[in-house]
């Protein structure tokens, strides 16, 4: 094992690592999709101490491929954060973990004992004159610390709630107001690879605009839910649900309704959309974004009131309360869709919606607008967008009979008779 980091402490500079991984193009896995070696480089020269830290307080509602890294093989994860270090010559590291996930912390810190025990994690690596300690730590569950200046916070002590900007990279001010570079769990864990087989057969990999192997976490209504490793860019929503040796089809041989491309956040995608490519430039300009990588799956059974709901619920929870089109405006997204859900919907509820998501992100556009300091808020607003606009009708059908449309299940129905 770590043979990628005995290569690079052993014949590789700090520069020559940084300048691999820059020619990988590898976007970052956890959300932005921002590529790991421009960020790299924004860091100041000659300003130390500065920090790497890793985001592995994976939240968001469907969302499990990090963990299942840190899980199964938390050693590849060690090995891709010591040389990232060595490249941004930082000599310490925190891995923060999310609360909830136990299994992880345990393994992770195994693993990380037999690296110091092995003289791969701590004072002059592999009998270089490198040396860099990793720091294991985990929250209590908030969501909002997957937003990277919320994450330091909670790191420092802090209550996790988003700084204001700018600076708007912590690679400026960071950490302790130090350099500090965040970077996604499966971004990292792609850097001995990376490092062992060179930038360019990375590269090689996927598509020019989205290069290597990317995972993906697929759930909802498909025969075969799980963590999906594809070639990224290239492999299309089509094939990651319908191929044996991924998904296998839709449940029970039914259609797909909609499906959710990149996390709770993004905005939804439909059955027009099922042969477009994994691929970031493609499904940004499509209007949504792969995001997270977890990809929610609903078929023509779905409530799409319920489910509009169950997302704006998750948000409306999870907002630090900071901003105040966030705290008020996803609170009460909220319970206007929870009248409706309950039988005692208006007719002019669905206005309501329109304008409550307004006020948090100005045009309902995408990419969003944001009146807030983290897109918490607008991410309440994409669940919304695209359910009142596709499926305005089952909206209506709710507000009118205090039940969904015929032909979906609801866990929600309410009798007409109770609406009366």
């Amino acid at each position: 094992g770590y043979v990628a980091l005995r290569k690079a402490v052993g014949s590789m500079t700090a520069q020559q690592v940084h300048d691999e991984v820059k020619a990988a193009e590898i976007q970052g896995r956890g959300g932005a999709g921002f590529p790991a070696g421009t960020k790299w480089g924004f860091l100041p020269a000659d300003v130390h101490p500065r920090y790497l830290v890793i985001n592995g307080d994976e939240s968001e509602p469907g969302t499990y491929k990090d963990r299942l890294l840190m899980e199964r093989d938390p050693h590849q994860l060690i090995e891709g954060i010591v040389i990232a270090c060595y490249a941004l010559n930082a000599a310490q590291a925190f891995l923060y973990v999310r609360g909830e996930m136990a299994l992880a912390q345990e393994r992770l810190a195994q693993a990380l004992n037999d690296a110091y025990a092995n003289n791969m994690v701590g004072k002059n690596i592999c009998g270089s004159t490198f040396s860099v300690d990793i720091t294991l730590t985990w929250g209590a569950g908030a969501y909002i610390v997957g937003e990277e200046t919320a994450l330091i916070e909670s790191l420092e002590g802090e209550r996790g709630m988003p700084r204001l900007k700018p600076p708007f990279f912590p690679a400026v001010k960071g950490l302790y107001m130090q350099p500090t570079i965040v970077n996604n769990v499966e971004t990292l864990a792609n850097v001995p690879y990376i490092v062992s087989s060179g930038g360019s057969e990375f590269k090689a990999i996927g598509a020019p605009t989205s290069t290597g192997m990317r995972m993906f976490a697929v759930s909802g209504h498909v025969k075969k839910p799980g963590v999906f490793e594809v070639p990224n860019g290239v492999t299309t929503f089509r094939m990651l649900f319908e191929a044996p040796e991924y998904c296998g089809g839709v449940r029970d041989g039914r259609n797909v309704k909609a499906f959710i491309p990149g996390g709770a956040s993004a905005m939804w995608f439909f059955p027009e959309h099922l042969d477009m490519a994994l691929d970031k430039p493609t499904v940004d300009k499509a209007g949504s974004m792969l995001g997270s990588g977890a990809i929610v799956v609903m078929d023509d059974t779905t409530d799409m009131v319920a489910a509009c709901w169950r997302i704006v619920r998750f948000f409306a929870r999870e907002s630090c309360g900071k901003c105040t089109p966030c705290r008020e405006g996803t609170t009460w997204l909220e319970r206007v869709l929870k009248r409706i859900l309950d039988g005692h919907g208006r007719p002019e509820d669905i206005d309501l919606l329109m304008e409550l998501s307004e006020s948090i992100s100005p045009g309902i556009a995408w990419p969003p607008r944001q009146t807030t300091i983290c897109p918490l808020g607008p991410s309440a607003v994409s669940p919304i967008a695209s359910a009142v606009r596709r499926f305005r009708h089952e909206f209506d059908h709710y507000i009118a009979h205090g039940r969904p449309i015929d032909g979906v299940e609801s866990p929600f129905a309410v009798a007409a008779a109770s609406h009366a």
